[in-house]
């Protein structure tokens, strides 16, 4: 059941052509409340309320009541996400809908009664309601629409990547036309015919809460002040400052960028695959949120977790992702330091262009780096430091792709984007340093230890 959801998670965030922070907000608040559906008929689970920031108190089963924990994370897990997805595509409502009725039908197929089925299913949906008020506390809601304008200076980000990069989300889950004019592929009058809204299912602007990945624009730039699950304010971990803006040979920052073009302008094969293995690109894929909450999930089975040790790794890889989004957007938008295909054209070559997109946000520090370590590091406490498997990218056109541990993993993800032409060095080793750090937090907070 838990996988399940993981796995439907997944394909309507690459549906609905999502942003990695967005994402990783959904994993979140979905994965609290399937892990609440499941721990409120137990006494002795963890409990999530009093342990989270802001989330103080949640329903739990009445003395006396019969009732099937299944059924009730089922019905917490569908009113979270029916909230999260309230402007979701048809297609995704409908998909997650379905899931919900199968594995109730499931359920009762294996001789679940009518008056449990119901009290379950009422108790769930008091969770999820609760979860739902929970999230509108977080400060995402007051960000939707709010105008942002870029610093401008020397050292600082700008966003310009070339028009090919457009091409990255064509034949998206959502919709294949995609125009300089509309890179984000709204829909607009006039600019469609019946066929393409039956065959594309475009999405209509305006839509604040699921906005599509926009390579043309700025993904998230007050992020940084939405609330953490388990941090206590998003720079609870220390980074350092990043090296000092220099067009000069031989200062930091400038062969910092000479490593990332050399590096480039002689990728292995091997090197292009690594760097290709973890674009994870918005609007393309589940995004780096959902590819680790995808390694989480292929863990169940490998391990053969009970429904509440499946859901407890969701919570916690998805917490430590969700805190390390935060606090690495808080950074890249408080000290805005340019990316590398920008410095290198200026610098060394102008007709110099990285392995993969860069996308619309500054650079220090890696976000891949920071949400990697910090997945790496909660799936550790709790599953150990273990060889695995894994195949999320099989849809894609990827081999699985087999680790030493998950730390070996997120180290891999890290260097890629070296790989990549879209970081510098000092971006990718101090976003790996800030990731250990969330993951130490999240630990701490959230008492992880070895499943039994």
């Amino acid at each position: 059941m838990v996988s399940e959801w993981e796995r439907a998670l997944y394909g309507v965030v690459r549906a609905e052509r999502l942003s990695p922070p967005v994402a990783a907000r959904v994993f979140a608040y979905a994965s609290a409340g399937l892990y609440s559906g499941l721990a409120a008929t137990d006494p002795q689970s963890s409990p999530l309320a009093g342990t989270l920031n802001g989330l103080d108190s949640l329903p739990r089963a009445e003395v006396g009541k019969t009732y099937d924990a299944t059924l009730a994370a089922v019905a917490a897990e569908h009113t979270v996400l029916d909230s999260l997805f309230a402007e979701g595509l048809p297609t995704t409502r409908s998909a997650l809908s379905r899931l919900a009725d199968s594995l109730v039908r499931a359920r009762k197929e294996r001789g679940v009664g009518d008056d449990v089925a119901a009290q379950s299913a009422e108790l769930g949906r008091r969770i999820g309601l609760a979860i739902v008020s929970w999230s509108h506390g977080d400060g995402f809601d007051s960000t939707r629409g709010k105008a942002y304008v870029a610093p401008v200076g020397p050292g600082l980000w700008v966003n310009d990547d070339p028009a090919t990069v457009y091409a990255t989300q064509n034949l998206s889950g959502a919709s294949q036309a995609v125009t300089l004019s509309n890179p984000a592929n709204a829909l607009k009058a006039g600019t469609v015919d019946d066929r393409s809204l039956i065959l594309d299912r475009p999405k209509r602007p305006g839509r604040k809460t699921l906005p599509a990945a926009n390579m043309a624009g700025v993904t998230e730039p007050y992020w940084g002040y939405n609330r953490p699950f388990a941090l206590h304010a998003w720079n609870d971990c220390a980074a350092p400052l990043p090296p000092a803006f220099s067009l000069n040979p031989g200062t930091p920052l400038y062969e910092e960028a000479r490593v990332v073009y050399q590096t480039g302008k002689a990728l292995t094969p091997t090197q292009r695959e690594t760097a290709l293995y973890w674009a994870d690109n918005g609007g393309e894929t589940g995004t780096p949120a959902g590819h680790w909450l995808s390694i989480a999930s292929q863990m169940v089975t490998e391990r053969h977790l009970s429904a509440e040790q499946a859901a407890w790794v969701m919570v916690a890889t998805s917490v430590a992702v969700n805190d390390a989004f935060i606090s690495a957007w808080g950074y890249k938008f408080r000290l805005n330091l340019i990316r590398p295909r920008t410095f290198i054209r200026e610098t060394m070559d102008s007709t110099w262009e990285p392995a993969i997109p860069t996308p619309p946000f500054p650079e220090y520090l890696s976000g891949h780096s920071t949400i990697s370590a910090a997945a790496a590091g909660a799936m550790t406490a709790v599953l150990g430091a273990t060889p695995f498997e894994d195949s999320t990218s099989i849809p894609l056109g990827h081999a699985v792709r087999k680790f030493n541990s998950f730390r070996d993993a997120a180290v891999e993800a890290g260097m890629s984007r070296i790989y990549g032409g879209i970081h510098f060095p000092s971006g990718n080793v101090e976003g790996r340093n800030l990731g250990d750090c969330v993951a130490s937090k999240v630990q701490s907070r959230l008492k992880l230890k070895p499943l039994s």
